[in-house]
């Protein structure tokens, strides 16, 4: 399961990271700021097809030695960001689709709450309990 959840602004910057362990946090908020590139990059090269429909998974932004990042981005640009260990073999496609369905579904669900105003800080416990349920448990 995920090691790290991000929720990145569509003006990049972050809105919610969780970590499994607090002592990588800044580790974790390093590899999600690089990875903005590489969504960047993805999602610029999508948009210049304007008839290919545009895919909400990027996937596989990129591996480290020790972490997998993986990318999605909403209609709004909002992205969402998961960090997986790289010995985690077991983890397929799919299951990371689910994960970051799962986490949309969330973030739309808090979003909706006339209390939240768009662009501050997810402070939302429902929300933390669904990216909690997601990471790793020691």
């Amino acid at each position: 399961m995920a090691v790290c959840v991000a929720v990145i602004a569509k003006e990049n910057y972050p809105l919610f990271i969780k970590t499994v362990h607090a002592e990588n946090e800044l580790r974790f908020y390093y590899t999600v700021h690089t990875s903005l590139d590489v969504v960047e990059e993805k999602i610029s090269s999508v948009g210049k097809n304007v008839n290919d429909l545009r895919e909400l998974y990027l996937g596989l932004l990129y591996p480290t030695e020790d972490y997998k990042v993986y990318g999605y981005v909403t209609n709004t640009k909002v992205k969402f960001v998961i960090v997986v260990e790289s010995t985690n073999s077991s983890l397929r496609d799919n299951e990371i689709r689910s994960m970051f369905r799962k986490l949309h579904n969330a973030y739309v669900d808090m979003i909706c709450n006339p209390f939240y105003t768009p662009g501050e800080n997810i402070t939302s416990k429902s929300f933390e309990n669904t990216v909690r349920s997601m990471m790793v448990q020691d």
